[in-house]
This record gives C-alpha cells, structure tokens and sequence, in this order.
C-alpha cells in the first residue's frame, strides 16, 4: 500500500503537465496492469542501453504496443 501512494505520487509528479483527468487515467490504467507497463519500460531501458535516445526508444516501443495501448487505456476509462 504504501508503495502504491508513494507510485502514484511519482507519476503525478511526471504527469504534471496533463490535465488532472488525463493523469488519472493513466494511472488507474498503470495501477490496473502493471506487469504490462514494467515490461514497456524495460523495453525502452534495452533500447536506451541499446544506443537510442530516450525519446526515440519511447516512441517506437509505444508504437510497437499501440494496439495493447488503446485496450487498456479503454478499459481504464471505464
């Protein structure tokens, strides 16, 4: 439990940038599947290590994923 707040702070701390809606509904979807997301970012650290920049290695594992993405942030709307 207390890994879940301090979680959910990190994340709205990261997510400031966002409307308060938008950032809800990334975590709730995060706190749904976070198996799913641990793997995302292990993919993008690989890529990272790999030689890519940040940027670059997000977006092409995020494209990779995008069919999975919108599943569960449709879920998460929910």
């Amino acid at each position: 439990m207390l890994k879940e707040f301090f979680m959910k702070k990190m994340l709205q701390s990261k997510l400031k940038a966002l409307p308060k809606e938008q950032q809800d509904l990334i975590i709730k979807a995060i706190e749904k599947n976070p198996q799913f997301f641990e793997e995302i970012a292990k993919k993008i650290e690989q890529k990272v290590k790999g030689g890519k920049d940040q940027m670059a290695a997000t977006m092409e594992v995020m494209r990779e994923n995008q069919d999975a993405l919108r599943k569960i942030m449709a879920e998460s709307q929910n």
